[in-house]
């Protein structure tokens, strides 16, 4: 059962090999690696088409301009192949285990779509916090509080189709699972650390309060909920990111 593995990039070189390598380092061994540049500037892909000679499992897309996360992580889902579509951020990592495991647990509860906990570290690799998960989670749930990390997430193509990114500029990997569960998906998870998500240079704090206006705009324009309704539910998700330690 291959798994597609979705990698958007720009400007990206250094961690993008980390990723890459715990990529390779999986015990689960059928995969394909889709990597998508999103129209990087003077950007030297040698690297890159180097370890394409060593590893076909290992695909590189040049985009020859620049649309964003959603479209390119869009254009990664229209190339796979596999029955399973995961998701891996160019500066993210995951641990040796982290597919076969979660492949394992797909294959045996039935899911059409799987979580996980994860580290969250630093610009430099250090330790800040654990994300813990629920075992479950619905589509009301996930509307006060996204608790799927897009780098733990994987879908069953065979069972769902090929479902897409909204293109809004953040939080449209939180739309692809609210589609998948307003659409009758089942989605659990496991609760334990199978990846490690890397916080960049801006504070917490602020990158919370920037992603306010794209959490609204999920509610009124992609999910199409009345002013109450989103309301609600965006009081209940301002809340739960406030008070989250990390």
């Amino acid at each position: 059962m291959k798994v597609s593995i979705i990698t958007p990039c720009y400007n990206s070189k250094k961690k993008l090999l980390l990723t890459i390598k715990s990529v390779k380092n999986q015990t689960y061994k059928n995969y394909e690696h889709i990597i998508i540049d999103d129209c990087s500037p003077n950007f030297d892909f040698t690297f890159l088409e180097h370890l394409i000679l060593d590893d076909p499992r290992i695909k590189l897309i040049k985009r020859s301009w620049n649309a964003g996360p959603a479209v390119t992580r869009n254009r990664g889902i229209s190339e796979a192949k596999g029955k399973y579509i995961a998701f891996l951020d160019s500066d993210d990592l995951w641990n040796g285990d982290k597919l076969e495991k979660q492949i394992e647990f797909m294959e045996s509860e039935g899911l059409s779509l799987s979580y996980s906990a994860y580290d969250v570290i630093d610009i430099d690799g250090k330790f800040i916090g654990l994300r813990n998960v629920p075992s479950s989670i619905t589509y009301s749930d996930l509307l006060k509080s996204n608790k799927i990390g897009c780098l733990t997430a994987i879908y069953d193509k065979e069972k769902l189709g090929k479902v897409y990114m909204p293109n809004i500029g953040k939080r449209q990997d939180l739309g692809l699972w609210l589609k998948i569960l307003r659409d009758g998906g089942m989605a659990k998870g496991l609760d334990v650390s199978l990846a490690q998500y890397r916080v960049g240079g801006k504070s917490l704090s602020s990158n919370k309060f920037g992603v306010l206006k794209y959490q609204w705009r999920l509610y009124r324009e992609v999910e199409k909920l009345n002013f109450l309704s989103s309301l609600y539910y965006f009081s209940h998700y301002a809340i739960n990111g406030l008070i989250r330690k990390n």
